[in-house]
């Protein structure tokens, strides 16, 4: 079973930065793009931002567009999300997952880590 283990989230002002990391084991990490989504309470889980397996090219939502960025270290089979100039509405429970799609994608994900926390006060 894939395993990936996110880490990282916690409690930081508005206007303040984070750093999420997602191991994933090097088989998984290897053949899959990586992306994170995010779910408030009450609502949907949703796209956050992706990266390609190969080529790492990045996609991003536009509401964290030029405030978070993906990165990936393949010698740690670790993806990062750098977060700053957080909003109280970034706040959710992100989740780190792998995909295969031929293209990269904002849906189509297989593997998903059991989430971390992400509270932003105002």
């Amino acid at each position: 079973q894939a395993q990936l283990i996110e880490s990282g989230g916690g409690l930081v002002q508005a206007g303040g930065s984070l750093r999420l990391s997602c191991v994933a084991s090097g088989r998984i990490f290897s053949s899959s793009d990586m992306a994170w989504f995010r779910q408030s309470p009450g609502k949907e889980r949703e796209f956050v931002a992706a990266i390609q397996r190969g080529a790492s090219t990045t996609d991003y939502a536009d509401s964290v567009k030029g405030r978070f960025t993906i990165s990936k270290d393949n010698a740690k089979n670790t993806v990062y999300l750098q977060m700053n100039s957080l909003k109280p509405e970034d706040t959710a429970i992100y989740y780190c997952a792998a995909g295969r799609s031929p293209v990269l994608s904002r849906k189509y994900y297989n593997d998903w880590g059991q989430g971390t926390q992400v509270t932003v006060s105002s």
